[in-house]
């Protein structure tokens, strides 16, 4: 075995050792040691995705010297290091764009706490994108969630508080019904693994035993997953978590925590019960309604929304709404317009809320709309980048944005009675996106003449915008070379789905 091959390994252990490590440590260094260990990964995850891409390859090892289910095992592919290398540059880019904002929020003796959760954070997804136990997934679904508390937690305002104790309910809610799901899986098949586990559900549905309690554990597998992840109608958590939070957190929150839930589902659909067993238990169809509802609820919440970030907190609610619709609708082609929408939203939504925070700053601090008249003028860069994100967003050509719409529209013909809701659904939530995205960005764009701010000016600093347009830059290539991703997401499918 090539010695890339244990990298997956690798980024696992290290996140745990830099998280033990920084308990020891001030802010100062447990600040270093978490920026070393997000640009390791970085690293790590480009030699893997280098190496199963030029070999099309997956593989699985075992860790340890015990199978199943006292040992381990971890598998990757090329969806696995390419998913994972997006989460590790989403967060690393949120915590260096709200870094700053972050000293500010967080009391000084806490703040090695934070750094902490952000790499037991970053160790969650990565064992999340490379385990083959379906046990393990839910280990470290715990571990997120209890780092994702503590980083929203930790501002210690009364309404990130409240956000916060909201948050862990849900959180919660979803993470039992998950293990009730792997509890009732397992009392069935007597596997953990997924090859087993594949293998065994496959066998049992088409002997005709164990078809509804199977169907009751698939079901309380996706509800548990789709709550953590906020999907309609399960959302109510997202708008304090992700406005309310201090801007690293709700970057990362936003744009990689929940994907690495979304991403153990696709998982556990494809690799675990089958699409054609999934298909048949109904769950997919409910997947799909659900998915276009919240893809129009979010929206109309967002434009009626007070404040910057609620609204674009509200927004992840529809582009989550995307993503189920297109697990619902259940075609390859469908999948990879999934793909697109995840790597859209996750460079997307941080660079739109730490531009939303430069702009609040701009205006005094405040985030209701007459406030941020002009701001874009008071804070051209992050004026820039919000306007870039939110034209994805709405999904014009050349963004990012725009290829998951072309793809979920292209691949909606020959659904049968699917395709008119897909389509539907596509067109008014595209025109729901224009209604607050487009005039949230002409607002910010528009000369505030006598206004109590137009005096302001802020003087950007390189450490705080950069990331922000950094994304911005990702977010471009993603709308421009689309191609080269294609390519990686349909290859592979080929070794993730067979």
């Amino acid at each position: 075995m090539s010695f890339v091959q244990n990298f997956p390994f690798f980024s696992i252990i290290l996140s745990l050792l830099c998280a033990v490590i920084s308990f020891f440590l001030g802010a100062r260094w447990a600040k270093r040691l978490t920026l070393f260990l997000l640009t390791s990964s970085i690293v790590l995850q480009s030699c893997i995705l280098s190496f199963c891409f030029r070999n099309h390859i997956s593989y699985a090892y075992m860790m340890g010297h015990y199978s199943a289910p006292w040992g381990n095992e971890i598998a990757a592919g090329i969806l696995e290091p390419l998913f994972a290398l997006l989460f590790a540059v989403v967060m690393l880019c949120s915590v260096l764009g709200g870094m700053h904002r972050m000293e500010q929020d967080v009391f000084p003796g806490k703040q090695n706490f934070y750094w902490i959760m952000v790499d037991l954070a970053h160790v969650s997804l990565m064992a999340l994108c490379y385990t083959n136990d379906i046990f393990t997934g839910y280990v470290f679904i715990e571990i997120c969630t209890i780092a994702s508390c503590a980083l929203l937690s930790i501002r210690e305002s009364g309404r990130s508080l409240l956000a916060a104790v909201r948050y862990m309910i849900f959180a919660l809610v979803g993470s039992g019904l998950f293990l009730i799901g792997v509890i009732f899986t397992y009392s069935v098949t007597g596997q953990l693994l997924f090859p087993q586990l594949y293998e065994a559900i496959g066998k049992l549905w088409a002997a005709g035993t164990y078809r509804f309690s199977m169907t009751v554990a698939i079901g309380l597998m996706v509800v548990g997953l789709a709550i953590k992840s906020g999907m309609f109608p399960f959302h109510f958590w997202m708008p304090d978590t992700y406005g309310r939070a201090t801007p690293a957190s709700s970057g990362i929150l936003s744009g990689v925590v929940s994907k690495g839930y979304i991403f153990l589902l696709i998982k556990i659909i494809y690799r675990v019960i089958g699409i054609d067993i999934f298909t048949a238990s109904g769950v997919q169809t409910l997947l799909l309604l659900f998915g276009i509802a919240g893809m129009i609820v979010g929206s109309v919440s967002a434009i009626f929304a007070k404040r910057l970030t609620t609204m674009v907190a509200f927004s992840s609610v529809a582009q989550i709404g995307y993503i189920y619709m297109g697990l619902g609708m259940g075609t390859q082609a469908a999948l990879v317009a999934v793909f697109f929408q995840i790597f859209s939203h996750a460079l997307t939504k941080p660079m739109l809320f730490l531009s939303a925070f430069q702009l609040s700053h701009a205006s005094g601090g405040r985030q209701d709309f007459h406030s941020l008249h002009g701001a874009g003028h008071r804070h051209p860069v992050a004026g820039c980048t919000f306007t870039v994100g939110a034209l994805s967003m709405v999904g014009i050509p050349i963004f990012a944005g725009f290829i998951p719409k072309l793809y979920f529209a292209t691949s909606a013909f020959g659904l049968g009675w699917k395709t008119w809701p897909v389509l539907a659904a596509l067109a008014i939530s595209t025109i729901l996106n224009v209604m607050y995205f487009l005039y949230t960005t002409i607002l910010i764009w528009i000369p505030e003449e006598e206004g109590t701010h137009a005096h302001i000016r802020v003087k950007p600093q390189a450490g705080t915008v950069f990331p922000a347009v950094l994304l911005a830059g990702f977010n471009l290539l993603v709308g421009l070379q689309s191609a080269g991703l294609t390519t990686l997401f349909t290859q592979g499918m080929d070794l993730f789905c067979q």
